[in-house]
Protein backbone atom coordinates (compact mmCIF):
# COMPACT_ATOMS: atom_id res chain seq x y z
CA UNK A 1 0.00 0.00 0.00
CA UNK A 2 2.80 2.39 0.88
CA UNK A 3 4.42 1.75 -2.49
CA UNK A 4 1.13 2.58 -4.23
CA UNK A 5 0.77 5.85 -2.31
CA UNK A 6 4.33 6.95 -3.03
CA UNK A 7 4.06 6.08 -6.72
CA UNK A 8 0.82 8.01 -7.13
CA UNK A 9 2.17 11.06 -5.30
CA UNK A 10 5.29 11.09 -7.48
CA UNK A 11 3.16 10.84 -10.63
CA UNK A 12 1.11 13.78 -9.39
CA UNK A 13 4.10 16.14 -9.65
CA UNK A 14 4.37 16.20 -13.48
CA UNK A 15 0.57 16.21 -13.69
CA UNK A 16 0.33 19.36 -11.58
CA UNK A 17 3.07 21.01 -13.63
CA UNK A 18 1.29 20.27 -16.92
CA UNK A 19 -2.09 21.39 -15.56
CA UNK A 20 -0.74 24.61 -14.07
CA UNK A 21 1.21 25.63 -17.18
CA UNK A 22 -1.68 24.76 -19.50
CA UNK A 23 -4.06 26.90 -17.47
CA UNK A 24 -1.52 29.71 -17.31
CA UNK A 25 -1.29 29.71 -21.09
CA UNK A 26 -5.05 29.40 -21.63
CA UNK A 27 -5.75 32.40 -19.44
CA UNK A 28 -3.87 34.50 -21.98
CA UNK A 29 -6.46 33.56 -24.62
CA UNK A 30 -9.44 34.80 -22.59
CA UNK A 31 -10.65 38.18 -23.94
CA UNK A 32 -10.27 41.19 -21.68
CA UNK A 33 -7.57 43.04 -19.81
CA UNK A 34 -7.30 42.77 -16.00
CA UNK A 35 -5.49 46.10 -15.89
CA UNK A 36 -8.44 47.77 -17.65
CA UNK A 37 -10.85 46.27 -15.12
CA UNK A 38 -8.76 47.56 -12.23
CA UNK A 39 -8.22 51.06 -13.68
CA UNK A 40 -11.78 51.60 -14.89
CA UNK A 41 -13.30 52.64 -18.20
CA UNK A 42 -11.68 56.09 -18.40
CA UNK A 43 -8.08 55.12 -17.63
CA UNK A 44 -5.32 56.49 -19.81
CA UNK A 45 -2.75 54.37 -21.62
CA UNK A 46 0.01 55.39 -19.22
CA UNK A 47 -2.06 54.33 -16.20
CA UNK A 48 -2.78 50.96 -17.80
CA UNK A 49 0.93 50.44 -18.48
CA UNK A 50 1.79 51.30 -14.90
CA UNK A 51 -0.75 48.80 -13.58
CA UNK A 52 0.51 46.07 -15.93
CA UNK A 53 4.08 46.74 -14.85
CA UNK A 54 3.14 46.69 -11.16
CA UNK A 55 1.29 43.40 -11.55
CA UNK A 56 3.93 41.88 -13.81
CA UNK A 57 1.47 41.52 -16.69
CA UNK A 58 3.93 43.12 -19.12
CA UNK A 59 6.30 40.15 -18.86
CA UNK A 60 6.16 37.09 -21.18
CA UNK A 61 3.91 34.20 -20.15
CA UNK A 62 6.78 31.79 -19.52
CA UNK A 63 8.63 34.27 -17.30
CA UNK A 64 5.51 34.91 -15.23
CA UNK A 65 4.88 31.18 -14.94
CA UNK A 66 8.39 30.48 -13.64
CA UNK A 67 8.00 33.27 -11.09
CA UNK A 68 4.63 31.88 -10.01
CA UNK A 69 5.99 28.33 -9.82
CA UNK A 70 8.92 29.36 -7.63
CA UNK A 71 6.45 30.86 -5.16
CA UNK A 72 3.96 27.98 -5.41
CA UNK A 73 6.65 25.47 -4.43
CA UNK A 74 6.90 27.34 -1.11
CA UNK A 75 3.11 27.55 -0.70
CA UNK A 76 2.72 31.07 -2.10
CA UNK A 77 0.22 31.28 -4.97
CA UNK A 78 0.47 35.06 -5.18
CA UNK A 79 -2.18 37.65 -4.40
CA UNK A 80 -5.48 38.55 -6.03
CA UNK A 81 -5.28 41.26 -8.68
CA UNK A 82 -8.41 42.97 -7.36
CA UNK A 83 -8.47 42.77 -3.56
CA UNK A 84 -4.78 42.08 -2.85
CA UNK A 85 -5.76 39.10 -0.68
CA UNK A 86 -3.31 36.18 -0.72
CA UNK A 87 -4.64 33.39 -2.93
CA UNK A 88 -3.90 30.75 -0.30
CA UNK A 89 -6.00 32.70 2.20
CA UNK A 90 -8.88 33.00 -0.29
CA UNK A 91 -8.79 29.25 -0.95
CA UNK A 92 -8.61 28.26 2.72
CA UNK A 93 -11.54 30.57 3.46
CA UNK A 94 -13.73 29.12 0.70
CA UNK A 95 -12.70 25.46 0.48
CA UNK A 96 -14.32 24.24 3.75
CA UNK A 97 -17.79 25.18 2.49
CA UNK A 98 -17.37 23.20 -0.73
CA UNK A 99 -15.82 20.21 1.04
CA UNK A 100 -18.69 20.22 3.55
CA UNK A 101 -21.15 20.29 0.69
CA UNK A 102 -19.43 17.43 -1.15
CA UNK A 103 -19.07 15.37 2.05
CA UNK A 104 -22.72 15.81 3.01
CA UNK A 105 -23.82 15.01 -0.54
CA UNK A 106 -21.66 11.88 -0.59
CA UNK A 107 -22.99 10.62 2.75
CA UNK A 108 -26.55 11.20 1.56
CA UNK A 109 -25.89 9.48 -1.78
CA UNK A 110 -24.39 6.41 -0.10
CA UNK A 111 -27.09 6.28 2.59
CA UNK A 112 -29.85 6.27 -0.05
CA UNK A 113 -28.25 4.66 -3.09
CA UNK A 114 -26.57 1.59 -1.60
CA UNK A 115 -29.57 0.31 0.45
CA UNK A 116 -31.89 0.96 -2.51
CA UNK A 117 -29.59 -1.03 -4.78
CA UNK A 118 -29.41 -3.89 -2.28
CA UNK A 119 -33.20 -4.05 -1.94
CA UNK A 120 -33.62 -4.09 -5.72
CA UNK A 121 -30.92 -6.75 -6.22
CA UNK A 122 -32.47 -9.18 -3.72
CA UNK A 123 -35.55 -9.58 -5.92
CA UNK A 124 -34.60 -8.76 -9.53
CA UNK A 125 -37.59 -8.27 -11.78
CA UNK A 126 -39.97 -7.77 -8.86
CA UNK A 127 -42.26 -4.80 -8.27
CA UNK A 128 -39.72 -3.39 -5.79
CA UNK A 129 -36.94 -3.68 -8.35
CA UNK A 130 -39.02 -1.90 -10.98
CA UNK A 131 -39.93 0.82 -8.50
CA UNK A 132 -36.29 1.44 -7.59
CA UNK A 133 -35.38 1.53 -11.30
CA UNK A 134 -38.10 4.08 -11.98
CA UNK A 135 -37.03 6.28 -9.07
CA UNK A 136 -33.39 6.15 -10.13
CA UNK A 137 -34.36 7.16 -13.66
CA UNK A 138 -36.21 10.12 -12.20
CA UNK A 139 -33.23 11.02 -10.01
CA UNK A 140 -30.89 10.96 -13.00
CA UNK A 141 -33.23 13.09 -15.12
CA UNK A 142 -33.73 15.92 -12.60
CA UNK A 143 -31.21 18.79 -13.01
CA UNK A 144 -29.55 19.76 -9.75
CA UNK A 145 -30.46 23.45 -10.04
CA UNK A 146 -34.13 22.62 -10.67
CA UNK A 147 -34.17 20.26 -7.69
CA UNK A 148 -32.58 23.01 -5.61
CA UNK A 149 -35.34 25.44 -6.61
CA UNK A 150 -38.01 22.89 -5.68
CA UNK A 151 -36.37 22.39 -2.29
CA UNK A 152 -36.34 26.14 -1.69
CA UNK A 153 -40.05 26.39 -2.51
CA UNK A 154 -40.93 23.50 -0.18
CA UNK A 155 -38.63 23.96 2.82
CA UNK A 156 -38.29 27.76 2.77
CA UNK A 157 -41.53 29.25 1.45
CA UNK A 158 -44.01 26.48 2.24
CA UNK A 159 -42.72 25.01 5.51
CA UNK A 160 -40.28 27.74 6.64
CA UNK A 161 -37.97 25.11 8.11
CA UNK A 162 -34.64 26.04 6.54
CA UNK A 163 -32.80 29.26 5.64
CA UNK A 164 -32.86 30.01 1.90
CA UNK A 165 -29.20 30.96 1.49
CA UNK A 166 -25.86 31.18 3.27
CA UNK A 167 -23.50 28.81 5.01
CA UNK A 168 -22.51 28.46 8.68
CA UNK A 169 -19.23 26.58 9.38
CA UNK A 170 -19.48 23.42 11.45
CA UNK A 171 -17.02 24.83 14.00
CA UNK A 172 -19.33 27.75 14.74
CA UNK A 173 -22.59 25.84 15.15
CA UNK A 174 -23.13 22.19 14.14
CA UNK A 175 -26.90 22.67 14.20
CA UNK A 176 -26.85 25.71 11.93
CA UNK A 177 -24.30 24.00 9.70
CA UNK A 178 -26.73 21.12 9.21
CA UNK A 179 -29.61 23.52 8.47
CA UNK A 180 -27.65 25.52 5.90
CA UNK A 181 -26.10 22.50 4.21
CA UNK A 182 -29.25 20.34 4.05
CA UNK A 183 -30.85 21.60 0.82
CA UNK A 184 -27.59 21.96 -1.17
CA UNK A 185 -26.53 18.47 -0.07
CA UNK A 186 -29.87 16.99 -1.14
CA UNK A 187 -29.68 18.74 -4.52
CA UNK A 188 -26.21 17.29 -5.10
CA UNK A 189 -26.75 13.92 -3.45
CA UNK A 190 -30.00 12.76 -5.08
CA UNK A 191 -28.60 12.35 -8.64
CA UNK A 192 -25.52 10.60 -7.25
CA UNK A 193 -27.67 8.29 -5.12
CA UNK A 194 -29.51 7.23 -8.28
CA UNK A 195 -26.20 6.34 -9.94
CA UNK A 196 -25.03 4.39 -6.87
CA UNK A 197 -28.35 2.55 -6.59
CA UNK A 198 -28.14 1.37 -10.19
CA UNK A 199 -24.49 0.36 -9.84
CA UNK A 200 -25.14 -1.49 -6.58
CA UNK A 201 -28.09 -3.32 -8.04
CA UNK A 202 -26.20 -4.32 -11.20
CA UNK A 203 -23.10 -5.50 -9.32
CA UNK A 204 -25.04 -7.47 -6.71
CA UNK A 205 -27.25 -9.24 -9.25
CA UNK A 206 -24.10 -10.60 -10.91
CA UNK A 207 -22.46 -11.51 -7.60
CA UNK A 208 -25.52 -13.32 -6.23
CA UNK A 209 -25.39 -15.70 -9.20
CA UNK A 210 -21.81 -16.78 -8.51
CA UNK A 211 -20.94 -20.28 -7.25
CA UNK A 212 -19.40 -19.08 -3.97
CA UNK A 213 -22.70 -17.44 -3.04
CA UNK A 214 -24.52 -20.74 -3.60
CA UNK A 215 -21.84 -22.48 -1.54
CA UNK A 216 -22.33 -20.02 1.31
CA UNK A 217 -26.08 -20.68 1.26
CA UNK A 218 -25.43 -24.43 1.17
CA UNK A 219 -23.29 -24.13 4.31
CA UNK A 220 -26.26 -22.73 6.17
CA UNK A 221 -25.82 -18.98 5.73
CA UNK A 222 -29.01 -17.01 5.40
CA UNK A 223 -29.70 -15.07 2.23
CA UNK A 224 -29.19 -11.79 4.09
CA UNK A 225 -26.01 -13.00 5.81
CA UNK A 226 -24.48 -14.28 2.58
CA UNK A 227 -25.33 -11.00 0.85
CA UNK A 228 -23.83 -8.79 3.56
CA UNK A 229 -20.73 -10.85 4.38
CA UNK A 230 -19.81 -12.17 0.95
CA UNK A 231 -21.80 -10.49 -1.79
CA UNK A 232 -21.53 -6.85 -0.81
CA UNK A 233 -17.75 -6.84 -0.44
CA UNK A 234 -17.24 -8.58 -3.79
CA UNK A 235 -19.60 -6.10 -5.44
CA UNK A 236 -17.88 -3.14 -3.78
CA UNK A 237 -15.01 -2.76 -6.28
CA UNK A 238 -17.02 -1.25 -9.17
CA UNK A 239 -19.15 0.65 -6.65
CA UNK A 240 -16.07 2.32 -5.18
CA UNK A 241 -14.93 3.39 -8.65
CA UNK A 242 -18.32 4.95 -9.42
CA UNK A 243 -18.36 6.64 -6.02
CA UNK A 244 -15.03 8.31 -6.80
CA UNK A 245 -16.45 9.71 -10.05
CA UNK A 246 -19.56 10.94 -8.24
CA UNK A 247 -17.51 12.78 -5.60
CA UNK A 248 -15.60 14.56 -8.35
CA UNK A 249 -18.89 15.35 -10.10
CA UNK A 250 -20.26 16.86 -6.90
CA UNK A 251 -17.17 19.03 -6.51
CA UNK A 252 -17.66 20.27 -10.06
CA UNK A 253 -21.41 20.68 -9.68
CA UNK A 254 -20.96 22.73 -6.53
CA UNK A 255 -20.42 25.81 -8.73
CA UNK A 256 -24.09 25.84 -9.76
CA UNK A 257 -25.38 24.93 -6.29
CA UNK A 258 -23.23 27.56 -4.57
CA UNK A 259 -24.58 30.22 -6.93
CA UNK A 260 -28.15 29.08 -6.29
CA UNK A 261 -27.88 29.03 -2.49
CA UNK A 262 -25.50 32.01 -2.22
CA UNK A 263 -22.76 29.91 -0.62
CA UNK A 264 -19.37 31.57 -0.87
CA UNK A 265 -17.43 28.40 -1.53
CA UNK A 266 -14.64 27.17 -3.75
CA UNK A 267 -16.84 27.02 -6.85
CA UNK A 268 -18.05 30.56 -6.31
CA UNK A 269 -14.44 31.71 -5.95
CA UNK A 270 -13.50 30.00 -9.23
CA UNK A 271 -16.48 31.46 -11.10
CA UNK A 272 -15.78 35.03 -9.98
CA UNK A 273 -12.05 34.69 -10.68
CA UNK A 274 -12.68 33.55 -14.25
CA UNK A 275 -15.21 36.33 -14.80
CA UNK A 276 -12.71 39.01 -13.69
CA UNK A 277 -9.62 37.32 -15.19
CA UNK A 278 -7.99 37.21 -11.77
CA UNK A 279 -5.00 35.13 -12.96
CA UNK A 280 -3.44 34.23 -9.57
CA UNK A 281 -6.76 33.10 -8.09
CA UNK A 282 -7.66 31.03 -11.16
CA UNK A 283 -4.24 29.42 -11.13
CA UNK A 284 -4.49 28.58 -7.44
CA UNK A 285 -7.99 27.17 -7.87
CA UNK A 286 -6.89 24.95 -10.76
CA UNK A 287 -3.88 23.58 -8.90
CA UNK A 288 -5.87 22.85 -5.74
CA UNK A 289 -8.62 21.21 -7.82
CA UNK A 290 -6.06 19.00 -9.58
CA UNK A 291 -4.58 18.08 -6.20
CA UNK A 292 -8.04 17.16 -4.88
CA UNK A 293 -8.62 14.96 -7.93
CA UNK A 294 -5.30 13.19 -7.30
CA UNK A 295 -6.11 12.62 -3.62
CA UNK A 296 -9.63 11.36 -4.33
CA UNK A 297 -8.36 8.96 -6.99
CA UNK A 298 -5.70 7.76 -4.57
CA UNK A 299 -8.35 7.11 -1.91
CA UNK A 300 -10.42 5.21 -4.50
CA UNK A 301 -7.41 3.06 -5.42
CA UNK A 302 -6.74 2.26 -1.76
CA UNK A 303 -10.36 1.28 -1.18
CA UNK A 304 -10.35 -0.74 -4.39
CA UNK A 305 -7.26 -2.63 -3.20
CA UNK A 306 -9.01 -3.32 0.10
CA UNK A 307 -12.09 -4.70 -1.66
CA UNK A 308 -10.11 -6.66 -4.26
CA UNK A 309 -6.87 -8.17 -2.87
CA UNK A 310 -5.81 -9.18 -6.40
CA UNK A 311 -5.47 -5.48 -7.28
CA UNK A 312 -2.98 -4.81 -4.49
CA UNK A 313 0.53 -3.92 -5.70
CA UNK A 314 3.23 -6.46 -5.02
Amino acid sequence: MLKLVLRRLLLAIPLLLVVSFTMFALMELIPGDPAARIAGDHATTSILEQIRERLGLDEPVFVRYVEWLSGAIHGDFGTSLFNSQPVVESITDRLPATLSLALAGTVLAVAIGVPAGIVAARRPGSLVDRGVTALTSLGLAIPTFWLGLILIVIFVYRLAWLPPTGFVPFTESPAEWARTIAMPAIALGIPSSAVLARQTRSALVDVLQQDYMRAARARGASHRGALLHHGLKNAAAPLITVLGFEILAMLGGSIVIEQLFAIHGFGDLAYNAVQTRDFPVVQGVVVVTALLVVLINLAVDLLYAWANPKARPT
